[in-house]
């Protein structure tokens, strides 16, 4: 009976074997376009590591690695059998290959390489589309490299393993690795985002900068890596520190974990509940100027907060419009039908402004002038609040587009959902990211006067975007109750700012559009309500897989 019934038709094919890299307009136009002024060699090589890349993860080995790493979710190990505390987290191995890839990408390493932070955005942005939750400690170790350096010795130890292309596993001397990850803890129960009431204690031992701690960590993402930059209450004030899971000699450091997070999102990452009881460490930087330390770590921890979102919008898309281009439905392809062309065209609007202003980000940390970096202190918390808050609509859009299908976790999609409000969370809400904005408008004229000038390049070029950057200038000279009212300050300034770099950058349909609908206020509350007069198709076009 089933073999005469049971006929499949009209399904999507498996979208396995593509190039994430060279089918994504948006992102390697955008790569060669920050690169056109690059050594030529230089321009080939970062090109053949990315096409190698896209490669891998859109490869059915790599979509493998990623369900299996989230369908075999981590193991704490507080004990070994005769009672010694371990406190170990048991990966699959899917997990380990997953890692091992990203670091052997050079996933970790950016700081100080030519184009360096261009070429590991788009990687990671690529490799992020095989599996998000393994991105956590490869992000945490990438952005340890510029808190360490607050320390030249310890930076001299330690960074050589941070940015090496070679992962091991298991817990050793991390003198004895070749490579090493590293992870950060901040948060803790009754504090939160407001980290200067932490309540973590740092006794000094000697003048060496050797103290020992105590206290908890309420959130301490991959336990397993080699050292942490932590946040403690030293007597001169909240300090930063470096806790290695291992001590020189081999014996373990006091890192007890206590449980592990039953969190959303996804399940191949371990979240934990971290005590510390006598617990060596190394100062970072000065005793009381533990948060200026950190920053540096928080702040390109937030960038990736940027990527990671950007990366789930496109996989979505990619997806959507996949299915889309396979399945009929009323006598037609869905891709072809008005109604779901103008959803798909709004979805591909949020995925290519974010993929682009991802971009402008990795490219000014390479410019590293005081002009870009004044620009990095308004964009990025802005970037962050605004890209991350528009994944999960997007997302969940992205999945409507399928159905019944994208309701299933075979599809993969209820996978990406659950991740899409990580970042939003991750290094600081909506509204700590918001009140960062205005903090720097307060303290810092030169961030405003970078981020307007930036935004000023493409002012003459549409009329909508002209007005929006008007209506922004009136927002930020009234300063009465901006606090209230910082979120939409902080989200006009992320539209604006996508608007000034799709205009001078996009192709002309998709510049149009997303003026029209962002700016110009032609939009509706919910994905698909562009206007109708719009060039739709080209939008759309623009969407799919290259190639």
């Amino acid at each position: 009976m089933a073999a005469t019934t049971h006929t499949v038709s009209n399904q999507a094919p498996p979208l396995v074997g593509h190039d994430v890299y060279g089918g994504d307009r948006a992102l390697s136009e955008g790569v060669e376009r920050h690169l056109a002024s690059a050594d030529p060699e230089l321009r080939d090589g970062i090109r053949q590591e990315l096409t190698d890349l896209g490669h891998a993860a859109g490869s059915a080995q790599a979509q493998e690695w990623g369900a299996q790493a989230n369908d075999n979710p981590p193991k704490l190990r507080t004990h070994d059998r005769y009672g010694n505390r371990i406190d170990e987290v048991e990966f699959h191995p899917a997990w380990h290959r997953l890692l091992g890839h990203a670091v052997g990408a050079g996933l970790t390493d950016a700081w100080g390489r030519p184009a360096g932070h261009l070429r590991r955005a788009a990687g990671f942005f690529l490799w992020s589309q095989a599996e998000a939750g393994h991105g956590c400690p490869v992000s945490m170790t990438h952005a340890a490299v510029p808190a360490l350096r607050a320390d030249p010795a310890l930076a001299a130890e330690w960074e050589p393993r941070l940015t090496s292309h070679v992962y091991e596993q298991g817990l050793r001397p991390a003198a004895q690795k070749a490579g090493v990850l590293f992870g950060m803890g901040m948060t803790e129960k009754q504090g939160g985002s407001d980290v200067r009431a932490n309540t973590t204690t740092a006794v000094p031992l000697d003048a060496s900068g050797e103290y020992l701690l105590t206290g908890h960590k309420w959130f301490c993402s991959a336990p397993m890596c080699d050292g942490f930059l932590v946040l403690a209450q030293a007597p001169g004030g909240l300090t930063c520190f470096l806790v290695p899971r291992v001590l020189e000699d081999g014996t373990r450091n006091v890192f007890a974990i206590q449980r592990l997070k039953d969190k959303l999102g996804n399940r191949s990452n371990a979240s934990s509940e971290v005590e510390f009881d006598g617990t060596w460490a190394r100062r970072v930087g000065e005793e009381g100027r533990g948060v200026r330390t950190i920053i540096e770590m928080v702040a390109a921890t937030r960038l990736d907060c940027v990527i990671g979102s950007a990366a789930l919008m496109r996989q979505a898309l990619t997806q959507a419009v996949h299915h889309a281009e396979h399945r009929s439905a009323f006598g037609a392809l869905l891709i072809d039908q008005p109604l779901m062309r103008n959803v798909l065209a709004d979805l591909a609007l949020e995925s290519e402004a974010a993929t682009t202003l991802t971009l402008r980000l990795a490219a000014a940390y390479d410019a590293g002038t005081e002009q870009e970096k004044a620009f990095l202190r308004l964009a990025v918390p802005a970037a962050k609040y605004w890209v991350t808050k528009r994944c999960t609509p997007m997302v969940a859009e992205a999945l409507e587009c399928l159905g019944g299908n994208g309701y299933v976790e075979e599809s993969g999609l209820p996978r990406l959902l659950r991740e899409s409000p990580l970042n939003s969370i991750w290094e600081g809400s909506g509204n700590v990211q918001a009140l960062d904005v205005l903090r720097a408008l307060q303290r810092e004229p030169q961030a405003l006067n970078a981020f307007l000038q930036e935004v000023g390049l493409a002012r003459g070029a549409d009329h909508r975007l002209d007005s929006a950057i008007k209506d922004l200038l009136t927002d930020l000279a009234d300063l009465e109750g901006i606090e209230a009212r910082a979120r939409r300050v902080v989200e006009r300034m992320a539209l604006v700012l996508q608007g000034s770099l799709l205009v001078r950058w996009a192709p002309p349909e998709v510049a149009d559009a997303f003026c029209a609908s962002r700016l110009g206020g032609d939009w509706g509350t919910a994905f698909g309500t562009l206007p109708h007069s719009l060039d739709l198709r080209a939008v759309v076009e623009r969407a799919r897989i290259a190639g």
